[in-house]
Formats: structure tokens, C-alpha cells, sequence
């Protein structure tokens, strides 16, 4: 189900050693002992007032996702390709939250608690209308739908105001990327989670390449210059070292934006998130272009 592009990112990212010292019974209500394979269910349940009692791979986590923080005493339970299947049991959870076709087979997981799956993308193209649908089918399953829909609430007057704060840029395309490598990076448009954002925002994405289903496309950076000289923002990730050796070199040099100082970093947003990635998104998006 997942392309080259993700499964790249994925494997890049499946290194957390797992927290084996922690307690296994944690002080949490047991119709609440749940755990979550991939970091969309971890928003999603966080948003609804809820802790998860485990979390895979927690420092890529902090790395990429960040927000909503996990407090002290959630239990990582390894990768997320390939979780600690003997811990989970160990930790007799209520519910495991899964992403669809990523990670362990679906079975394994049932023979220890009861599964719900969710999926970044529907098939329309809209990360953030899906992540408003699991939001809401999460909510009712865990009696929470008063939190989903305050939640929501609050998504929808957060991107209200950003949109009038940000009406000064929506007739300058933005480039949105990431760097994978020496040589790739990874940029975002159709079906992504950013362009929904975007368009709600009122503003215009300038990569107007191929994307995946996912809404992300890894590309030689060599492409980069069909952009143009528009504004360029790229998500850091623990990869200092892996940029400055890239912006040292005469292809990056050469690239127009790079020419025309229309470059910026800015701290990590989860691609793949749910509706804190989208406030996150849009936190660091409109300090970008307010500091330029």
C-alpha cells in the first residue's frame, strides 16, 4: 500500500530502543488502557482528553510530531513497523489504535485487545476532512464526542483567524519540502495534509509536480529549481549536519530561491498527522512568511 516515498521515510525513522524499565501497569482507568501503533491515532486520542498508555517509537515522536507532548509515564513500545508484541499483551490494554495497512498484521494485534484502524487519506485527497471523520468515530466509540466536537470548534476558529491574519500572502505561491538526503528531498502538494490546510488558509502551493497518495513526492533536488524563486519553506528534523553540507553546495547555491534569500527552516510538522499537525502547521507556517 505505501510507495518508495513513505516507506523511506518510515523505515528512516523506525530507530527507538524500547523503554523496557517503565512499570507495566500503569495508574490509568482500564476502559482507557490504550495503545497507539502510529502518531495520527496518538493526535487523535490526545485531542479527545485522553493519554495513551503506550506509544511506538515515542523518540521519533518527539522528533517530528512534538505536539500534543507526551507526559511522563507513557510506555514506548517500539518501533512502530515492528512493535513489542509480548510488552503490549503484558500491559493488557483496552484498545490498540492502528493506522490501515502500515505496521503488524492486523491478527496479531486482535489476539491481544480490540483493534480500531484509521487512514491518513479517504481517497478524496483531504488529510484533514479524514482526520475530522476518525475524530469524531473515536470520540464515539470512547464516549467522547463532547470533546470532538469542542475540539473541532476550536480547529475550525484557529484556521478562521489564521486565514484573516494571512490574507496579505495568498497571491504568493509557497514551496513547502523537506530534505530526505544528500541528494532528495521530499515536497508536498495534492492529497496532502499541508495543501487542505493551505487551500482553508486562503494561500497557493507552488510545487505543482507528481505527489503519491499521501500527498508527497521524493525528488532529486535538482527539481527544485522549477519552482522558481518563490518562497521556500523546509521542516528541519534532527538533520542540521545533513543541511549544512547540502547548502554548501554549488547545485544548492544555484537554485533561484536560494539566489533570491527566499529560503527558510522551520522546526518539524508531522506530514502525516491529524488536526494538531494542522495547527502546528499553521503556527509555523505564519511565522514564516510574518518574519520574511
Amino acid at each position: 500500500m505505501f510507495d518508495i516515498s513513505r516507506r523511506r521515510l518510515l523505515t528512516a525513522l523506525a530507530l527507538s530502543p524500547l523503554m523496557s524499565a517503565l512499570p507495566l501497569r500503569a495508574a490509568v482507568p482500564d476502559a482507557q488502557r490504550i495503545l497507539a501503533l502510529e502518531w495520527l491515532p496518538v493526535e487523535l486520542l490526545m485531542a479527545l482528553g485522553v493519554t495513551p498508555l503506550g506509544v511506538a517509537d515515542m523518540h521519533n515522536y518527539n522528533i517530528w510530531v512534538g505536539d500534543p507532548q507526551l507526559p511522563p509515564g507513557v510506555i514506548d513500545l517500539g518501533l512502530r513497523t515492528e512493535p513489542n508484541l509480548e510488552l503490549m499483551t503484558q500491559l493488557e490494554p483496552s484498545l490498540i489504535l492502528h493506522s490501515n495497512g502500515y505496521g503488524p498484521a492486523l491478527d496479531k494485534l486482535q489476539r491481544i485487545a480490540p483493534t480500531m484502524g484509521f487512514d491518513l487519506n479517504s481517497g478524496d485527497g483531504k488529510p484533514l476532512s479524514t482526520a475530522r471523520h476518525s475524530l469524531q468515530a473515536l470520540g464515539a466509540r470512547l464516549g467522547r464526542k463532547a470533546q470532538a466536537v469542542q475540539h473541532l470548534q476550536f480547529v475550525d476558529e484557529q484556521l478562521a483567524a489564521a486565514r484573516e491574519r494571512l490574507k496579505p500572502w495568498a497571491d504568493r505561491p509557497v514551496l513547502l519540502m523537506s530534505l530526505m538526503d544528500s541528494r532528495h528531498a521530499i515536497t508536498f502538494g495534492k492529497n496532502s495534509l499541508f495543501l487542505e490546510v493551505m487551500e482553508i488558509l486562503g494561500l497557493s502551493n507552488a510545487w505543482q509536480g507528481e505527489t503519491n497518495f499521501w500527498g508527497s513526492a521524493v525528488v532529486g533536488l535538482e527539481r527544485l529549481a522549477e519552482v522558481g524563486d518563490v518562497q521556500v519553506i523546509c521542516f528541519d528534523h534532527d538533520n542540521d549536519r545533513d543541511m549544512q553540507q547540502v547548502m554548501a553546495t554549488a547545485l544548492w547555491q544555484a537554485l533561484p530561491f536560494v539566489r533570491a534569500q527566499r529560503f527558510q527552516r522551520v522546526p518539524a510538522v508531522w506530514y502525516y498527522g491529524a488536526t494538531y499537525s494542522a495547527l502546528k502547521f499553521v503556527r509555523v507556517l505564519e511565522h514564516a512568511l510574518e518574519s520574511h
